[in-house]
């Protein structure tokens, strides 16, 4: 079995790579803990007044000075460093159903993110290395 294998499933860390972050370097953590420290309030707040939709928590951050990330017609990224959306959808009741929230994604670095989430019963603001395919956000599980 391997080291960490969570259930002990042959394979289990090299299936499930794609769900680990990437290292961040001590100075790109300091950089990106100083950015979550700018969003948490402004999180709590829109907690507190229960505006937790992608739209308003958009507007908030860009109200900190970030810029939305654009992308170019191949995909690339083209400027700016945050990202605002819907929560994931999840599999309920036998439907698909996607909660109330946003998901933020803030690029600090090429090494390092902060990532949050704001719904009705919490919020969060942690920072993590990007994810090998999705980037700032956790990719959702496989099959």
């Amino acid at each position: 079995m391997e080291p960490g294998a969570g259930d002990g499933a042959p394979h289990y860390n090299e299936n499930n790579g794609y769900r680990h972050p990437g290292a961040m370097s001590p100075a790109s953590a300091t950089d990106a803990a100083r950015e979550a420290d700018r969003i948490r309030p402004v999180l709590k707040r829109l907690w507190e007044q229960k505006k937790w939709d992608p739209a308003t928590v958009r507007a908030a951050l860009l109200h900190l000075g970030y810029e939305e990330e654009r992308t170019g017609s191949n995909g690339k990224p083209h400027g700016g460093t945050l990202m605002v959306r819907s929560m994931n959808s999840r599999f309920t009741d036998g439907r698909e159903v996607t909660p109330e929230g946003a998901l933020v994604g803030l690029r600090v670095h090429t090494d390092a993110c902060v990532t949050a989430f704001v719904q009705k019963s919490n919020y969060e603001v942690t920072t993590n290395g990007p994810y090998p395919e999705t980037g700032c956000f956790e990719p959702p599980s496989g099959h």
